[in-house]
């Protein structure tokens, strides 16, 4: 094994706006290019972007709707499950796959113009998108037969969703950056994101807790967002609670911790 030298490029400075459309097209092509890369050209190929959250979303749904299962509450099944999964499945993608994603594409980093936060930004992306798009593709046909009811507030909607992903993106990357810094690391991803499910807030709402356990489910900011997320979704008499602006202020440690040590995880980069 030798260790990657990975350098700053020199070169004449570009101004903003240039430098802004080239990581731009960098990023573009290196969406296209994990998109490709993880689910190929064949059959449904790039489809599965949004195919595979939506298939996991609507097998949920449809078990709950044919077993007749409810949680007790006047929140219908369908919409429960759909929001519950969805902001679930972001968080889990950009977690789970975040460990050794700098070392899987670390051949990516001798192009002169690619740096690790643009891979990362790249399949950040990739996964807000893909699920972005399952969810809609889900709720459009649940919303024109009449089995959901229309969005309260999609813009709210859309704000969580974009806080949650942010979160979950930067803590994404602090995994992906402890992973190549030390290997158990992902031996004890898995346990910990299982364990950290409860606080996730996709299998009950704040209001149907006790005050004091409420309290401390919204300690954890993606239990915020997916309160926030069900709040721009369900109809308006339905109880939520959350705090965007604790949600900005752990996205924004989160982001501040994680972009330094990515960047300094790239000394722990190996080639064979």
């Amino acid at each position: 094994m030798t260790q990657a030298l990975l350098h700053t490029p020199s070169g004449t400075r570009q101004g903003f706006l240039a430098s802004l459309r080239l990581n731009l097209r960098i990023i573009g092509a290196l969406m296209m290019r994990e998109g490709s890369t993880r689910y190929g050209h064949e059959n449904l190929g790039f489809f599965w972007v949004m195919g595979e959250p939506l298939v996991l979303t609507s097998g949920v749904m449809g078990l709950w709707t044919l077993t007749g299962a409810t949680h007790g509450h006047s929140v219908g099944v369908v919409p429960f499950a759909l929001t519950g999964y969805t902001m679930l499945t972001l968080w889990r993608h950009q977690t789970n796959k975040a460990v050794h994603a700098i070392r899987h594409n670390s051949g990516l980093l001798f192009h002169r113009n690619v740096r690790v936060l643009d891979v990362m930004l790249a399949r950040g992306l990739l996964e807000f998108v893909g699920i972005l798009a399952a969810f809609f593709i889900a709720w459009t046909p649940l919303a024109l037969l009449g089995l959901v009811d229309p969005m309260t507030d999609p813009l709210l909607a859309l704000t969580a969703y974009v806080l949650h992903a942010w979160f979950a993106f930067s803590f994404g990357c602090i995994i992906a950056a402890l992973s190549e810094m030390w290997a158990p690391m992902e031996q004890f991803i898995q346990p910990i994101l299982y364990l950290t499910l409860p606080l996730t807030g996709a299998f009950s709402m704040a209001a149907w807790l006790p005050q004091r356990w409420r309290e401390l489910l919204l300690y954890s900011p993606i239990a915020n967002t997916q309160e926030m997320f069900r709040a721009g979704i369900f109809p308006p008499d339905t109880v939520t609670y959350y705090y965007p602006t604790y949600v900005v202020i752990c996205a924004l440690v989160t982001t501040a911790i994680a972009f330094p040590l990515v960047q300094y995880s790239q000394r722990h980069v190996s080639f064979s």
